[in-house]
């Protein structure tokens, strides 16, 4: 019998233990699936916006900006580990050391799977430029509030419509595909 708190049961059936994860474990099917389905700002928008569609437009925003492929698929990926382990919300996260071992574990296995190896400083940089900015963005749209004073700049035209989970999962699979498509 497998002890059942030692792993959770993805969407495609795997028992995937978040404590002590392996690469072969995480699919990207299972990715795009759970963050269609985890609502941002812990569910506090006034209507479902996923994580998933949070996701698309970082993507996106990094090609409106002309960034690499890599960068691309970066921030398509840079929330990927809440698949495996939700989220906790900025103001608590930094008391959690333990949860931020865990999620960076997992978030560089899924970069070392799918991108080849870590991000460098500079990539980390610009991936966290477009998620804050997204996310400032998001809070205006959804909120009406400012989430700090000064508004960055957006390249690209964010989509904040509401989507049902699986047409994002496909969105999120196929902006996928086309980042992973003929790479070297």
């Amino acid at each position: 019998m497998v002890n059942k708190l030692s792993h959770i049961t993805t969407y495609s059936k795997i028992h995937f233990n978040p404590i002590d994860p392996k690469a072969e474990d995480i699919k990207i099917e299972d990715i795009a699936h759970a963050l269609s389905l985890l609502c941002r700002a812990n569910g506090h928008f006034e209507r479902f916006f996923s994580v998933a569609q949070h996701s698309i437009n970082c993507a996106k925003e990094a090609a409106a900006r002309r960034y690499t492929k890599r960068v691309q698929l970066a921030c398509l990926l840079h929330d990927a580990s809440e698949a495996y382990i939700s989220d906790i919300t900025r103001p608590v996260k930094p008391y959690l050391p333990k949860y931020l071992e865990f999620e960076k574990r997992l978030q560089n296995m899924i970069w070392e799977k799918f991108l080849g190896g870590p991000l460098n400083a500079d990539e980390q940089k610009l991936v966290f430029e477009i998620d804050d900015a997204e996310f400032f963005h998001e809070f205006l749209h959804f909120m009406g509030e400012k989430a700090y004073e000064t508004p960055p700049v957006l390249m690209g035209k964010p989509d904040y419509e509401t989507r049902d989970f699986k047409s994002v999962e496909n969105r999120f699979l196929s902006v996928f595909r086309s980042l992973t498509e003929n790479r070297d």
